[in-house]
């Protein structure tokens, strides 16, 4: 995943992008980048935030770097962003999105003359540069940015930085948002709309589908219109999403409380709990609803500890992953021992933190654990954020379970076991169950999950959940 920000301002914009960047530091954890332009020209400067945060790592950019323009990202995934220099002028680009047919767009360019690309330490092709040249190949950058946008299989959203102003373009089928803010002084974008609201901007437009701007300290001009299908990720109000964001006008938080809600609803006075939990810090807005909704009481029988450990699932190894989900998360054992409990978590991806999770709480005394995740079970890894950091569907633990069941028919049987009127469906979650040592599993339905966020379900990517494109 990653986030994107970018300002046009009447005075210099170094301390508004920073901050600005910053507020995106939950979409990733790798790198993070800035690149202004002013009258010295194009200034940049690219850090591994790894193991310290963004803020710390370009407190002393701020001073140094100077510049009305600029662009920022946050990157769990490539350095960025890249100064390029090109037949259309020089350039600054960031990009959020994924790329499934990398390799064959990489070899068209070998075809057509792109001698030699910079090659990462870990042995690949910069992504942001692979799309720098695509859009090379056309005779504008209005005409590449939209080449770019249509060759690519998966999505693509970007910020591309020039003297004149700063390009913006929402992927194809708008998968991740872009949202412009207003004030007196300019104009800033940015993937996050709350980034801009301690800054003073207030919303002045969502982009569309495939749309292209060019913003600059005066204004917003459109350079291409948003296309009329829209598929932007579910999965942002599930997880992704800060709580104080919003995405086609719907809040995150407010999302999750309806989502909550609706898993009340559907248990009925069925479950015996005690009390409703959330796993932190995604988990707690739909255990609020789910509280509010059930009468049973809300409350936090862990408590994440948040000064030092990053997020669990962004370290590509998984015993590192594992080792933070459980040093992050304190008991607090009087609000665990002979409890009936009922938790709340945003997903179950794999699986091994939510069952460490589970066998912690019965370790410090729980006497029941109730699992509700937040949103359908997973059956297909991510193919335009990669927001599960899958390499193999088998990676998901409804996959396996799936397999096991089928053997060489399971991708055969994949369209029951998402509908939840059918017997495998129940079979599977009983596995999932069995598996996780749950005392109760029940997985948010996908027409529930459709309707806590509200917006039609044409619009919106659930490929994750039943495979539909």
């Amino acid at each position: 995943m990653g986030g994107i920000f970018g300002v046009a301002a009447k005075k210099n914009c170094t301390l508004e992008l920073f901050y600005g960047v910053d507020y995106h530091s939950h979409l990733g954890t790798r790198r993070g980048g800035m690149a202004t332009y002013g009258p010295e020209g194009f200034n940049r400067a690219i850090h591994n935030i790894e193991n310290s945060p963004f803020r710390t790592k370009f407190e002393r950019d701020v001073e140094e770097m100077k510049g009305n323009l600029g662009i920022g990202c946050i990157s769990d995934y490539e350095p960025q962003p890249l100064l390029i220099q090109s037949h259309l002028g020089s350039f600054a680009i960031a990009t959020v999105g994924k790329i499934n047919n990398f390799r064959a767009l990489l070899d068209k360019l070998y075809e057509r003359g792109s001698s030699h690309f910079q090659e990462m330490s870990s042995g690949q092709v910069n992504a942001t540069e692979l799309v720098a040249s695509l859009i090379c190949q056309k005779d504008s950058l209005v005409e590449g940015i939209r080449y770019a946008q249509e060759v690519i299989d998966g999505s693509m959203s970007l910020l591309l930085l020039t003297k004149d102003g700063i390009y913006g373009a929402r992927d194809r089928y708008g998968r991740t948002p872009l949202i412009i803010g207003q004030k007196e002084d300019g104009y800033c974008i940015s993937f996050e709309n709350f980034a801009y609201i301690n800054l003073g901007y207030s919303d002045y437009k969502e982009l569309g589908p495939g749309e292209i701007v060019l913003i600059t300290q005066d204004g917003v001009k459109q350079l291409s219109p948003p296309g009329d299908k829209m598929r932007i990720c579910s999965f942002l109000w599930v997880y992704y999403g800060y709580p104080t964001s919003s995405y086609e006008g719907i809040n995150v938080e407010e999302m999750r409380y309806k989502c909550g809600s609706m898993l009340a609803k559907r248990d009925g006075a069925d479950v015996p709990a005690d009390i409703v939990a959330g796993v932190p810090d995604s988990g707690i807005a739909h255990a609020i609803g789910y509280a509010n909704q059930s009468k049973i009481p809300f409350a936090r029988p862990f408590i994440k500890y948040t000064p030092t450990w990053p997020r669990s699932f962004m370290p590509t190894n998984q015993e590192q992953r594992n080792l933070i989900a459980r040093m992050k998360l304190i008991p607090v054992k009087a609000l665990i021992e002979k409890k009936r409990l009922l938790l709340i978590d945003d997903s179950i991806v794999r699986g091994t933190q939510l069952r460490e999770t589970t066998e912690f709480l019965y370790q410090s005394g729980a006497k029941e654990v109730h699992v509700r995740p937040a949103c359908p079970p997973i059956l297909f890894g991510c193919k335009y954020l990669n927001f599960s950091r899958s390499q193999s569907d088998l990676d998901l633990i409804s996959r396996r379970i799936i397999l096991e069941k089928e053997g060489d028919k399971a991708d055969d049987t994949l369209e029951e076991y998402a509908n939840p009127e059918t017997k495998r469906y129940e079979s599977m979650c009983s596995e999932v169950c069995r598996k996780q040592n749950f005392t109760s599993l029940r997985y948010h339905r996908l027409d529930d999950m459709v309707e806590s966020i509200g917006l039609p379900k044409c619009k919106l990517c659930t490929y994750c959940f039943d495979g539909k494109e």
